[in-house]
């Protein structure tokens, strides 16, 4: 059986490119093509991918909400980001549920290649970007000994946006996210550093090693 491939891309030239690769591949089959999240939804419905092979950032929906949803909606249907953007996204991408993560410099061979593990099971990587996400995690590690007070990867990520003075509006739009959940996200942020207020966790998470 073929591995049934999703492609979720606004540029039609690039999902023109990806589609060419990839049928060449006699144990790969695209099944659909999209232009947005809202669109791969629905084509999730017709044309049941085993992958999603999934831009970031599209109009209307952007990639992170689309996975989201995805797993939300279809658990067994993985997702491989594929995106200009190196880590920026990387671990709301994760946290989203995404298994995979490349950038399109990537050879196609090694899109080929994170299509078939990926389809076993397997987590995919790009090489170039294994030490940011080590880092990620090794800051989070450092935050607190607790696993209840750890800071997720998203949390993290907002932590660092924060402490360049970023809005809940701009912190939204650069992690696809509503001002209300960006909100609550950082009340959370304060309650696990213990703190009051963003001056606070700032010159909390430099004390921590977490920035």
């Amino acid at each position: 059986m073929s591995i049934r491939v999703l492609l979720v891309d606004d540029h039609p030239v690039v999902r023109h490119g990806v589609r060419r690769m990839l049928e060449a591949e006699a144990d790969i089959a695209v099944v659909g093509e999209a232009d947005s999240g809202e669109e791969a939804l629905c084509q999730l419905y017709f044309t049941h991918p085993d992958i999603v092979v999934m831009d970031i950032k599209m109009p209307g929906m952007g990639g992170i909400e689309a996975i989201r949803r995805i797993k939300a909606q279809h658990p067994r249907t993985s997702v491989i980001v594929f995106t200009l953007f190196s880590d920026q996204h990387l671990a709301a991408a994760i946290e989203a549920g995404a298994s995979g993560y490349l950038v399109k410099d990537a050879g196609g061979e090694e899109l080929v290649q994170a299509i078939r593990r990926v389809h076993q099971g397997q987590s995919v990587l790009q090489d170039t970007l294994s030490r940011g996400l080590f880092d990620e995690f090794a800051a989070m590690a450092r935050g607190d000994g607790s696993c209840r007070n750890r800071l997720t990867p998203r949390e993290m990520q907002m932590l660092r946006l924060v402490a360049t003075g970023a809005t809940n509006r701009e912190i939204g739009g650069q992690l696809f996210l509503s001002e209300t959940t960006v909100k609550r996200d950082i009340s959370h942020i304060f309650e696990k550093l213990e703190v009051r207020d963003r001056a606070e966790a700032v010159s909390e998470s430099y004390r921590r090693g977490l920035l």
